[in-house]
């Protein structure tokens, strides 16, 4: 399912993820504006798009009430990738995490529905579920986040259900799982451990490790993600889903793994654990089925495509 010739808002285009998605909405006609104040996306990610027909740039924050309304006018749909993705960050500065996350994205339901938008698509995180033993996580399962980041979301997501309830707009929350793919920058305050071990690999530096390394993260290709979001926009589905992949890998093994694909001789160094980290992560992806989501790579496919590419694919297709 392919969304084409429509009115696309996404915040945050211009980061990780939203980028992506916006590449796939430009490639099928749609008309596509993207709001992003650059505090951690870049300019780069889009500038191939930029004095193109069809796509608009706005330099402006989520927290622009006004702003959100005159650019959702028209609009059928609007993908909300902005954020302030950093569970350190938001530890040590938790008001603009709620400032950014909460409050953001309540001026992007709100001004979705004054505009008449027809779904809201809004980026959540497995981060809700806490450090609950329970695998897979499932959708109903209890909510228990560990860090300011993790209740940002989570309060998003009920927001999300409250404006579905009450005022009929459609909405879906989508929580990922870790995702990784090219753009990521491994230099950044927020990058995820896939960029970040391979810029180490490549300068021939031993990736460091928090904690005992058997934690477990479910891995999703960027490209799954993208998929995911376009098939749940254009579908009848609201609610919560999980975008992942069904499968698990420790921190060791993913090092290791990625020590072999790039064909070095390295062994990692180890520190303790991070504040708020989580220690099992499994996606159960059986709900988002339901509206067609089946993620096509898999992790060394991914994690081959990154280290082929320089920086580890950032800015890299």
């Amino acid at each position: 399912m392919v969304i084409k010739n429509k009115k696309v808002v996404v915040t945050g285009g211009a980061g990780f993820i939203g980028s992506h998605i916006v590449d796939a909405l430009v490639e099928e006609g749609n008309h596509v504006i993207v709001i992003d104040n650059l505090s951690t996306g870049n300019i780069k990610n889009i500038e191939h798009h930029i004095n193109t027909q069809r796509f608009e740039f706005i330099n402006g924050s989520i927290t622009n009430l006004t702003l959100l309304k005159e650019m959702f006018k028209g609009a059928d749909y609007v993908f909300h990738e902005a954020a302030i993705a950093s569970v350190p960050g938001s530890i040590a500065d938790p008001l603009s995490n709620h400032e950014t996350n909460v409050i953001g994205t309540l001026n992007v339901l709100l001004a979705a529905r004054d505009t008449a938008v027809k779904k809201v698509i809004f980026a959540s995180s497995a981060a809700v579920y806490g450090d609950s033993p329970v695998q897979p996580k499932k959708e109903d399962m209890i909510r228990e986040p560990l860090s300011p980041y993790a209740v940002a979301k989570l309060a998003s997501e009920y927001y999300c259900q409250v404006f579905t309830s009450l005022y009929g707009l459609k909405t879906v929350c989508l929580r990922y799982f870790n995702v990784y793919g090219p753009r990521q920058d491994p230099k950044s305050e927020y990058a995820a451990v896939i960029p970040k071990f391979i810029q180490l690999v490549k300068e021939g530096k031993s990736p460091l490790i928090f904690g005992d390394g058997e934690q477990t993260r479910d891995f999703v290709f960027v490209k799954d993600v993208v998929i995911a979001n376009l098939l749940a926009a254009e579908s009848v589905a609201t609610g919560i889903f999980n975008i992942g992949t069904g499968k698990s890998i420790t921190i060791n093994e993913l090092v290791k793994t990625i020590i072999s694909l790039s064909k070095v001789h390295l062994q990692p160094v180890y520190t303790s654990a991070a504040a708020g980290d989580i220690r099992f992560s499994l996606a159960s992806v059986s709900k988002a089925k339901t509206f067609g989501y089946l993620p096509k790579f898999n992790l060394e496919d991914g994690l081959s495509r990154m280290i082929a590419n320089k920086n580890g694919g950032y800015l890299i297709e």
